[in-house]
């Protein structure tokens, strides 16, 4: 018998490689990808402006790095004894309003550079619902915990996400003529919302993201919601919340993403990488012990090697780590 969907997941072309350089942002689920990424050495930049879930932050954050924005001190509200930025992540929150704008901007100037020369953006949406300032209705990225009625709720239509995604990627298509952009819909189920709501939401996104994809030859997709959500299809996958995919829902998501958007030598030398940083965590039960020391040398050689080859990724602490410095 068959217990699970089939699901035919198309390779995606070009194919994603160590040569390229990919920007991240998102909700928490492209965290889950730029980590798993970042662990095995791609060289990316992921959420310049922390998480991200609805398309109007993201397409406003995307905005401010092709522009290089600077934010000021006006742009920051004091609230709950800390400064925040209605467009950042609490990551960038702080006591002191000159070390936050400090850290805002650095983040800006970095992600300005880095889209600049990506050859991938990788764009993970997770709600429709749009959170607005009641006082001039301008849209927030988080709401730090501000009392309810600060903001007004909003549930995008699907011709407000794909005016906003529109309008972003022609600017960064003037921008970044190279970069290619794969979209996916974050499998996190916005249970705050209520079921009804969440599935009105996250159908408002998939139908605008592939009405951009079927336009754009330079646009993909990743069915990321679609593997946990059709194909794993059960409970047991998700953590008690019931919301978030577990470790092996999210690991079954990364494996196809690797196998349909990566070729055969990419995989192959991730698998390698990943083997050298299973080994650098390890913890020995006797790190002065002559197996262990053999152990480590054969890991030195192991990574030299592959810095050789590979020059262009950095595996200057696996070197250290194994070197003994």
């Amino acid at each position: 018998m068959q217990f699970q969907a089939n699901i035919t997941i198309k390779p995606l072309q070009p194919s994603i490689s160590y040569h390229d350089k990919l920007l991240l942002i998102g909700s928490c689920f492209t965290e889950h990808i730029g980590n798993y990424l970042m662990d095995v050495k791609f060289r990316i930049l992921q959420n310049p402006n922390g998480i991200l879930f609805d398309p109007i932050s993201v397409c406003n954050s995307l905005t401010s790095y092709i522009q290089n924005r600077q934010y000021t001190a006006d742009d920051l509200v004091y609230l709950n004894e800390a400064w925040h930025s209605w467009q950042h992540h609490s990551r960038f929150s702080g006591i002191d309003k000159d070390e936050v704008l400090a850290h805002i901007n650095q983040s800006q100037q970095t992600a300005h550079q880095f889209l600049k020369e990506a050859d991938w953006l990788i764009i993970t949406l997770g709600s429709s619902f749009v959170y607005k300032l009641v006082d001039g209705l301008v849209p927030v990225a988080n709401c730090h915990k501000a009392p309810a009625q600060t903001f007004q709720k909003h549930l995008s239509t699907i011709e407000e996400t794909i005016v906003a995604l529109d309008t972003v990627l022609y600017q960064l298509f003037q921008f970044n003529p190279d970069v290619k952009v794969l979209f996916t819909i974050s499998p996190v189920r916005h249970l705050r919302d209520g079921v009804v709501d969440n599935n009105r939401s996250k159908a408002r996104l998939i139908e605008a993201v592939h009405h951009l994809v079927n336009k754009f030859d330079k646009l993909h997709y990743f069915p990321a919601y679609e593997l946990v959500v059709d194909v794993l299809r059960d409970y047991r996958f998700f953590d008690i919340d019931l919301a978030h995919p577990n470790y092996a829902a999210t690991q079954f998501v990364l494996e196809h993403f690797a196998e349909s958007c990566m070729n055969k030598d990419t995989q192959q030398l991730m698998e390698e990488i990943k083997k050298l940083v299973i080994a650098r965590n390890h913890k020995p039960f006797n790190p002065t012990s002559n197996q262990h020391q053999q152990f480590l040398k054969g890991q030195l050689q192991k990574a030299k090697a592959l810095q050789e080859l590979h020059p262009y990724l950095d595996f200057s602490h696996e070197l250290a780590f194994f070197g003994g410095k």
